[in-house]
């Protein structure tokens, strides 16, 4: 019987996937190749997890992979009608980002509660400048998206003595849902975005929402860059709505050299940095011979999106 094939949608570096010498055909592709060998794969490793490929190529004639495991946690960018509608399963790399992305997410609040931005700045200056900082201890979060990533942010965050709010998809033990969310942001000092992007999440971030939030309050972005107006949160901090706030996702990424955002006062540019982590790579890579073990033995496959909702639903 022919081994399995897998096709791999390439980045830099490549997968480490010895473990399946001799177990899978693999075959690796860029942006050229991907719709004309989708039919002869079995399997599709998206390790490009940034390009839209996937969806636009899925629609094409021929068969189609029966699994496809993207090497990231949002899958919105591979998504799209013809995959949804399909039989085929998808999973991703939930389990781990979680951590490396509750410990950027504590380092932005410390950073900005000290004002590490300014004392840089004013070393780079040559200028000795005295002042009082924020205690964070005390303070308020509020955090959007009560899966793996929003959960265990708001454990570090609670590890540094913040309270904090998880508002979900739904309001369940411990959760609140959506008509909660304006009446919590009214009263927190750190607005946490960790959702997955949907049609409920998308843009759901907007002027009317900044200016709900407290004038003290500093805002976080490590989910998805569309579920901010951008233009909108760039005015909330020139009008001083807001005191702050750190994005490490865009709209459109990467961030040009001329987009406005890198001038707005009190906004931390960061460049997907939240997740990346030093091995992330190997762990991405051996998390997916796990599943292929488990594929590959007739196992039931974990990490896998509910299609509908564009996410692995989970309590």
């Amino acid at each position: 019987m022919p081994a399995p094939t897998l096709l791999v949608l390439d980045a830099d570096p490549l997968p480490r996937l010895g473990r399946l010498t001799g177990r899978a055909t693999i075959v690796h592709t860029g942006a050229d190749g991907l719709a004309a060998r989708l039919p002869e794969a079995d399997v599709l490793l998206v390790w490009d997890t940034a390009a839209s490929l996937v969806r636009d190529a899925w629609s094409g004639a021929g068969a189609r992979p029966g699994w496809v495991h993207v090497a990231g946690v949002p899958v919105d960018r591979v998504l799209g009608p013809a995959l949804t509608a399909s039989d085929t399963v998808v999973t991703n790399a939930r389990g781990v980002f979680e951590d490396a992305v509750a410990e950027y997410v504590v380092a932005l609040v410390l950073a900005m509660a000290k004002g590490l931005p300014g004392a840089w700045e004013a070393q780079r200056a040559r200028e000795w400048r005295h002042r009082e900082v924020l205690r964070v201890g005390g303070t308020r979060a509020v955090v959007v998206g009560a899966g793996p990533v929003g959960r265990t942010v708001a454990r570090a965050l609670k590890a540094v003595g913040v309270g904090v709010a998880l508002v979900g998809r739904v309001a369940r033990t411990g959760i609140h849902g959506p008509g909660d969310l304006d009446r919590l942001l009214a009263r927190a000092e750190w607005v946490v975005a960790a959702a997955p992007l949907t049609e409920a999440t998308y843009g759901m971030f907007d002027a009317r929402r900044f200016g709900v939030m407290l004038p003290s309050a500093r805002f976080v972005n490590v989910a998805r860059g569309e579920l901010v107006d951008e233009a909108a949160l760039a005015e909330a901090l020139r009008r001083r709505w807001i005191a702050g706030a750190a994005l490490d996702v865009f709209a459109r990424e990467p961030l040009g050299p001329g987009s406005p955002l890198w001038d707005v006062p009190d906004l931390l540019v960061t460049p997907r940095a939240s997740g990346a982590f030093v091995g992330q790579h190997d762990r991405l890579a051996a998390q997916f011979v796990e599943l292929w073990e488990r594929w590959e033995a007739g196992r039931r496959l974990v990490n896998v999106v509910d299609k509908a909702r564009g996410y692995v639903p989970g309590h």
